[in-house]
């Protein structure tokens, strides 16, 4: 199944590249490899894809440009290839984000899946007592929003095939990676098993229980189901003012529940 994102962009599995459009910008992905995520792996030493996965920031309608580097907002799309990484399904090696000059905090993430299955696993902080911990299954045209400060990664949870994404961030945006790596992981490492995925706590972090949701959406950031997060970007330049400037949203944020 493929959800239109919203603008004229293509994933090319085969070369792990996208396709832009003529009225798409974008630039050459960046390619992640294996030797760069392995710190973060439950075994570093293992063998996967040599390109776990490819990310493509600062993507969209050329129309659009000006509005969004005015705005500080920036999207980005991402592609996971199929596989393993071990015993783990491909992943990203999880991080927080780092706090912005332009708001002078850390800043959220809002997720749209394109084509395939994910988890965006997420835990309260990457100090050694996590808090609370999230994994959360979402399907093409499902969003999921990572609250600020808030260490994540991404699952492709089918490792059948690859999957493709998109996702709203600051345009500033910048990567701690310094605490997750120092635990060597998240709280939690995925493991692919028969009939889905299973989580294995990181004995480097404290005692935590990990819940395991759908994804749900977002209706209390005024985000609406059905409706590429693109489109609903284009119908209302102010919506994603809570990606850029999370101090907006701050009631909301602390009630949040991913």
């Amino acid at each position: 199944m493929w959800f239109d994102p919203g603008f004229d962009i293509e994933p090319d599995y085969r070369a792990m590249t996208f396709r832009y459009g003529p009225d798409t910008f974008g630039p050459m992905p960046e390619r992640r490899h294996l030797d760069d995520i392995r710190q973060s792996l439950r075994d570093p030493c293992c063998t996967g894809p040599e390109i776990p996965y490819i990310v493509s920031m600062d993507v969209g309608r050329k129309a659009d440009r000006t509005d969004l580097i005015g705005r500080n907002l920036l999207y980005g799309a991402m592609i996971y290839a199929g596989g393993t990484l071990g015993s783990e399904p491909v992943r990203s090696q999880g991080h927080v984000h780092a706090v912005s000059v332009s708001c002078g905090c850390s800043t959220p993430e809002v997720y749209e899946i394109w084509d395939g299955e994910a988890v965006i696993y997420m835990q309260e902080s990457a100090q050694d007592q996590p808090g609370s911990c999230y994994a959360v299954h979402a399907k093409p045209g499902q969003v999921v929003v990572v609250p600020p400060a808030w260490a994540h990664c991404t699952v492709n949870a089918d490792p059948s095939r690859p999957m493709a994404f998109g996702a709203w961030c600051v345009r500033d945006y910048g990567f701690d990676y310094a605490d997750v790596r120092r635990h060597g992981g998240l709280a939690y490492f995925p493991e692919v098993r028969t009939g889905g995925l299973s989580w294995v706590h990181n004995d480097a972090y404290e005692p935590s229980s990990l819940i395991l949701r759908e994804a749900r959406g977002a209706e209390e950031l005024g985000l609406t189901s059905g409706m590429s997060i693109y489109e609903q970007y284009e119908r209302d330049h102010e919506l994603f003012r809570f990606v850029t400037d999370p101090q907006t949203a701050r009631d909301i944020w602390a009630v949040h529940k991913p």
